[in-house]
């Protein structure tokens, strides 16, 4: 969604309120389609001071393979954020969004916000154990018999090594 900033960059004390859904049903991440509902984006850009300020709010629900057991999971999240905006920089900064022409879009913004916030590792739970690595059991259902005997199972090419530590 595209907002039209011009009068909130001109008059202090402006304050224009967000609410709307972000559609990404269709935007491919992780090998898959993962936002399951649209974004609930709500907020408010102001401005106080002669400083223009975006504070904004987006719920999303997520559907992801886990990174270690590839099972399904959902979560739920919550992001919220803060920016000033601003019509042109004199120095190379970050922390500043530039808003050319006084049009904001919106929806590029919150997705840019969103991928940053999601962490690189995807798990389902903090104590995953991933998949065994002979059979592929998901050691979060129980455990494989391969496993007692996993230390047993050497490469016979490092065979030679195994006698070392004898």
């Amino acid at each position: 969604m595209s907002y039209d900033l011009k009068q909130l960059f001109e008059v202090v004390g402006e304050v224009q309120e967000i609410d709307y859904r972000l559609d990404l049903s269709d935007y491919e991440l992780f090998g898959g389609k993962p936002f399951a509902d649209p974004v609930w984006v709500h907020g408010k850009i102001f401005n106080q001071a002669g400083v223009v300020t975006l504070q904004y709010e987006a719920d999303f629900r997520l559907v992801l393979s886990c990174d270690r057991c590839l099972e399904e999971f959902e979560r739920k999240e919550h992001l919220s954020q803060t920016h000033i905006l601003v019509t042109e920089l004199n120095t190379d900064n970050d922390e500043y969004i530039v808003v050319e022409g006084f049009s904001l879009d919106l929806d590029g913004l919150v997705l840019d916000d969103i991928l940053l916030y999601l962490p690189s590792k995807l798990l389902c739970s903090e104590d995953c154990k991933g998949l065994c690595e002979h059979c592929g059991q998901n050691l979060n259902r129980g455990s494989c018999n391969c496993c007692n005997t996993a230390e047993k199972m050497v490469d016979p090419r490092l065979s030679v090594l195994d006698e070392l530590l004898k």
